[in-house]
């Protein structure tokens, strides 16, 4: 069983968070046959936890990231500074991601997981992309709080330790629901599991969008950028 948290009314907020935070987004950027191993070292020493700046040198590593993204797999703007936000608003310590790309969307979440004093774990089934993921969040100085785990995250999540408090899943569409299964049982009381594209390959996801209505959640369907992110509290 899950651990209970002291802190579900903040979990509540978050929803709220969700419905307005995608605008102030929006207004900012106009202003301005895998290997299963472990690319990255796990952390060894405790992230220190506080404001983090958007220095000029991670703004550049993500700008690299996006102009290299022939793929367009990774994340908007909007939603990387979405999730930031999210979880430093959650006060998430112990973070999964599932489907890393590049590590566009770690290094966001990173940034908040630093403030926080949490880890992340990005999981990527591409070997070459994992191994450019652990590159970039290098780059971006955010090895210390972000681990890279290449190989298939139906095997590599049941080797990870403990529950979560966040999850963020950007994978296989038609995999969602599998992986909703897989990881709810692990998720805390009161934590996040956040999922990608949720709006514009709905679709492909009927069974992830139905299960995430179910009595154990309180589900919010936001667009801080174009694809849409479901944002679901465990209650």
């Amino acid at each position: 069983m899950a651990a209970s948290r002291s802190a579900y009314p903040l979990a509540l907020a978050v929803l709220a968070l969700g419905l307005g935070i995608f605008g102030y987004a929006f207004l900012e950027r106009r202003g301005a046959a895998p290997a299963e191993a472990r690319i990255s070292a796990p952390p060894t020493a405790a992230a220190g936890a506080g404001k983090v700046d958007l220095t000029s040198e991670i703004r550049g590593v993500l700008a690299s990231i996006k102009a290299a993204d022939a793929g367009q797999l990774a994340v908007s703007q909007e939603d990387g500074r979405f999730l930031r936000a999210l979880v430093v608003t959650a006060r998430a310590r112990r973070g999964l991601e599932i489907g890393s790309a590049s590590g566009y969307s770690a290094i966001w979440m990173g940034l908040g997981f630093r403030e926080t004093g949490g880890r992340l774990t990005t999981i990527e089934y591409d070997p070459e992309r994992a191994r450019e993921a652990a590159r970039n969040i290098e780059r971006a100085g955010l090895n210390d709080v972000v681990t890279v785990v290449a190989g298939d995250a139906f095997s590599e999540i049941s080797r990870l330790p403990g529950s979560f408090d966040f999850v963020f899943l950007d994978a296989w569409k038609k995999d969602y629901r599998r992986f909703f299964d897989l990881v709810f049982p692990r998720l805390d009381r009161g934590g996040l599991f956040t999922a990608h594209n949720v709006v514009n390959k709905r679709d492909e996801m009927r069974e992830f969008l139905e299960a995430i209505e179910g009595p154990e959640l309180l589900t919010s369907i936001v667009s801080p950028g174009s694809e849409g992110m479901s944002v679901s509290v465990r209650r």
